[in-house]
């Protein structure tokens, strides 16, 4: 499995677990985030499966340790500028361990091993070990952690998404940061990751008046960081990209037409026993949830 392939299923899995983008509560009105924007280009039946019928996934380990690593690094700004050391940062494993696990009890079920879990948290304390690496926290005043954004475009999808932190500068430029606990992509395969970002800063711009200086991607699996300036014509050429994605949304809604588009990633999905391609059956779909989701009803004779 390539690299590139490694993040966009880590990224489905951190989506599904802990209710980023647009999972965990219902919607205003039918929208797009980056991730579920992914899923219906890398497949149409997934995002209809995750959207519409909204069906329940099972968490993983590695998905579990990205929202805690996350987790602990929201947390790491709370404490006074001196204080934010990689010490303090792996003390507050176990406890945020045990908030998430109180909040979503699925988390119980991946251990049945003290010795694993053990090694596991010891994983994410590694990839505190490489955030470190990356920038002195004790120097950072975040603007905003863990921001969630909305945005309703006209004659469009409502935009939303989850922003793991936002930088304002004393002169007013702004730097959008994001924690990726995989790998970073190989040279030429950043495309994917930037679109999350670049929709990030769209929103942001839409709504606040000021466009990123800065978007900036740090991956905790290798210590590699991408970094893009963003600029007013590529936030034209995102917010058409998305205009043409919810138009092809809405048009497989209206026609009920949820093709699977079987990759080298259908091997992650949690959906293959629903899916066509593998032999399955996909459920009946509801009108009324098509509609919630995307705004239209299927055409029926």
């Amino acid at each position: 499995m390539s690299i590139e392939e490694t993040e966009q299923v880590e990224g489905a899995d951190d989506i599904a677990v802990t209710g980023d983008d647009d999972v965990e509560r219902p919607a205003s009105r039918p929208g797009l985030s980056p991730s579920r924007a992914n899923d219906f280009q890398q497949c149409p039946l997934l995002f209809r499966y995750r959207v519409v019928d909204r069906l329940p996934e099972p968490t993983s380990a590695a998905a579990a340790r990205g929202t805690l690593v996350h987790a602990v690094l929201e947390r790491l700004f709370d404490l006074p500028a001196a204080q934010r050391t990689l010490e303090a940062a792996r003390s507050m494993l176990p406890g945020q361990w045990r908030e998430l696990r109180e909040r979503a009890p699925q988390y119980d079920e991946l251990f049945t091993d003290e010795v694993d879990e053990a090694a596991w948290l010891g994983g994410a304390g590694d990839l505190l070990g490489t955030y470190f690496t990356l920038e002195d926290p004790t120097r950072l005043e975040p603007e905003s952690r863990e921001l969630r954004v909305r945005l309703d475009l006209d004659d469009g999808p409502q935009l939303r998404g989850i922003v793991d932190r936002v930088d304002v500068a004393p002169n007013g430029w702004v730097r959008i940061v994001d924690y990726k606990t995989g790998r970073s992509p190989r040279p030429g395969y950043e495309g994917h990751a930037l679109f999350q970002m670049r929709f990030y800063a769209y929103v942001l711009w839409r709504t606040r008046g000021v466009l990123a200086r800065l978007l900036q991607l740090e991956y905790l699996a290798d210590g590699q960081v991408i970094r893009h300036e963003p600029s007013e014509a590529e936030m034209a050429v995102l917010e058409a990209r998305v205009r043409s994605l919810w138009t092809s949304v809405q048009e497989a809604a209206r026609t009920d037409t949820w093709p699977a588009r079987p990759s080298a990633l259908c091997e992650w999905c949690s959906f293959s026993a629903l899916c066509p391609a593998f032999g399955g059956t996909p459920p009946a779909v509801d009108d009324d949830a098509v509609e919630r989701a995307t705004g239209v009803r299927p055409d029926r004779p």
